[in-house]
């Protein structure tokens, strides 16, 4: 089976993570890193898919801005959504052979480690990729894939804000509802007991064996990196 590093990273800066993201992609594309998950949280930002369209912010950037939230520009699919404290963000650097199929695997893991979770979440597909709780979007799914290689991936709200969401349209989705963990279960969830369901889940889902690394060590800075 497969190899995938698990690198558990706290609170990063989008563009960071972004960074993060393109140096992990090179290498695994030569061959000198396995197929990583970057599991992290980001301060408040919205950012812009490649299909966003201008009445998706309808605040203006300075309004958001005042509001404490960045704007950045994304290359993955989709288009706008919101990343808080408090939401987990999940991001695989992988070699694919599949689009949909990866977007099957983001949402079946996100669908099952909601299930442990006590929370009855579903994937309902096109136009309305994503998992939802009832009639609620609960996790956001947003992928770009260069040369065979994944970037970006998927948020699960927890027990983040959802008021920013109100502030725009999600995921291009009209008068959508979200919700979290602790607003769908009524109790106040543990992120750290979350994330590693998650990536539990997610390794569980694309047939890969989990291994733990360290963040120094995704860090690299162009090295070749080796296991914790």
């Amino acid at each position: 089976m497969d190899e995938l590093w698990v690198a558990q990273l706290g609170l990063v800066p989008y563009r960071e993570a972004t960074a993060l993201q393109e140096n992990l992609r090179a290498l695994r594309r030569s061959g000198d890193v396995p197929d990583v998950l970057l599991v992290l949280e980001h301060p408040p930002v919205y950012t812009r898919g490649r299909r966003t369209e201008p009445g998706d912010l309808p605040m203006g950037e300075e309004w958001y801005a005042l509001q404490g939230i960045a704007v950045e520009d994304a290359d993955r699919g989709g288009r706008v959504t919101y990343h808080g404290p408090g939401q987990l963000v999940a991001y695989p650097v992988m070699a694919i052979d599949g689009v949909e199929r990866f977007v099957r695997v983001l949402e079946t893991a996100m669908v099952d480690a909601l299930r442990d979770e006590g929370i009855a979440a579903e994937a309902r597909g096109k136009p309305l990729t994503g998992v939802w709780a009832g009639d609620r979007k609960i996790g956001s799914i947003g992928v770009h894939v260069s040369r065979g290689v994944t970037t970006h991936g998927l948020a699960v709200n927890v027990d983040n804000d959802l008021q920013p969401f109100e502030w725009i349209v999600p995921c291009g989705i009209d008068h959508v509802r979200m919700t979290s963990v602790a607003r769908e279960t009524g109790r106040s969830p543990s992120l750290p007991c979350f994330r590693r369901r998650l990536a539990h889940r997610f390794a569980e889902a694309s047939g890969r064996r989990q291994r733990l690394v360290s963040e120094h060590r995704v860090r690299g800075g162009g090295r070749v990196l080796e296991p914790a």
